[in-house]
């Protein structure tokens, strides 16, 4: 074992003790009510799309998030589908995506026939940086008719997706103003980020549009599960009627109107939901209590650099990480690979977009950052009971 790896063991050790078995990267919790309000969906018969708890979910995420509609959908990967369709994203479209981000982002551009073209991101956010999107996007591009064209392709440059990596607000002021003035849609993946805000404003309610996920290792689950919010009530309607496969209501008949999805969340995974949020704020405090021992246990550590929440956010540190500094990707996995053996489940941050087989064709501007923080980025066990002892 190097002796950077056996620091590193023992900075994560000090703030998570050794347990008998593998400490994991993000485990979900439950609570007695997630048990009652499943038990309850289950004797109502409700267990599909249709029932009482998929309305209240929606509720109380409106009233968490501060979005005036919410639409609920079956996982994180559809809503930010859906999201970028109902947008205004076609086929043959260009959407700028950080390359620094979970496959789905690109998945869901495609899905929309559309071409992710990749940016880089910076160190103060690990998400997309402005200043570099800026030079880039006045260098590359040319506005007709209040439409962005990429000046090489000639497709079209609709739309912007902001991710909030490991649940850390990206620089949205900045990039907001940037698509502003190229007439580019601004859409946030908030997937990560429930519980975050920006300014004392809620991630996802900044775009016209954004998208929510509630996987197994996200803050609160459903078991799946994710959910479409805007202020937009043209847009709320668009993206519900999708979901439904486009059913025309009807007492009887199935009449559909336009090619539609069963994208939409179950009352089962809904129910587990409802019982979720009412531990929101408790999961968000402990999380951010493990980041905060975390913080001190590496901060007297040269090489190793704990990533703190960026200004003007209170981030719910979703994902707990941290760089060393000028490692290269043999050292980083040597790092990981005796934090697996001595019990720690740590992982890397995603394999760069624009270096996917399926994604290696798509325009992008220089990815220096990106390819940089795969090398040097670890993520620590994150999972909130872990910071409870904190509190």
């Amino acid at each position: 074992m190097t002796t950077l790896a056996r620091e590193i063991i023992s900075c994560i050790e000090s703030v998570v003790p050794k347990e008998d078995k593998p400490i994991g990267h993000h485990e979900p919790e439950f609570q007695p009510d997630d048990y009652s309000y499943l038990k309850e969906c289950l004797d109502s018969g409700w267990v599909s799309t249709v029932g009482p708890f998929v309305n209240k979910f929606e509720e109380l995420l409106k009233s968490v998030t501060g979005a005036k509609y919410v639409v609920a959908a079956s996982n994180g990967t559809v809503a930010l589908q859906i999201a970028l369709q109902v947008a205004g994203v076609k086929r043959d479209d260009e959407v700028l995506i950080p390359s620094l981000s979970f496959v789905a982002t690109a998945n869901a551009v495609h899905y929309n026939g559309a071409i992710p073209h990749f940016v880089d991101v910076n160190l103060e956010t690990f998400g997309i940086d402005p200043v570099k999107l800026n030079s880039y996007l006045s260098e590359i591009t040319e506005v007709h008719e209040a439409t962005c064209f990429n000046k090489k392709t000639k497709r079209p440059l609709r739309a912007l997706v902001l991710m909030h990596t490991f649940g850390h607000a990206g620089s949205i002021d900045e990039i907001k103003t940037i698509c502003d003035q190229y007439h580019i849609e601004f859409i946030e993946d908030a997937a990560e980020s429930m519980g975050s805000l920006y300014k004392k404003k809620h991630t996802g309610t900044f775009g016209k549009v954004s998208a929510l996920s509630f996987n197994g290792n996200k803050i609160i689950t459903c078991g799946g599960g994710g959910a479409i919010l805007t202020d937009d009530e043209t847009i709320a309607k668009h993206a519900k009627h999708l979901t439904t496969t486009a059913k025309v209501p009807h007492p009887w008949e199935f009449q559909h109107d336009e090619i539609g999805y069963n994208f939409r969340l179950p009352n089962l995974n809904a129910a587990l939901g409802c019982a979720q949020m009412k531990q929101l704020n408790r999961y968000v405090t402990e999380k951010r209590s493990l980041a905060k021992a975390y913080a001190k246990s590496f901060r007297n550590h040269k090489a190793v650099l704990f990533f703190e929440a960026p200004e003007n956010c209170e981030s719910n540190y979703w994902l707990n990480s941290v760089r060393l500094i000028g490692s290269d990707f043999e050292t980083r996995t040597e790092v990981i690979a005796a934090c697996h053996e001595a019990g720690y489940f740590v992982r890397p941050t995603w394999a760069p977009l624009h270096t996917l087989p399926m994604f290696q064709e798509c325009p992008r501007d220089d990815l220096a950052i990106t390819n940089q923080l795969y090398n040097e980025v670890i993520c620590l066990p994150s999972s909130a009971r872990l910071g409870r002892r904190y509190v």
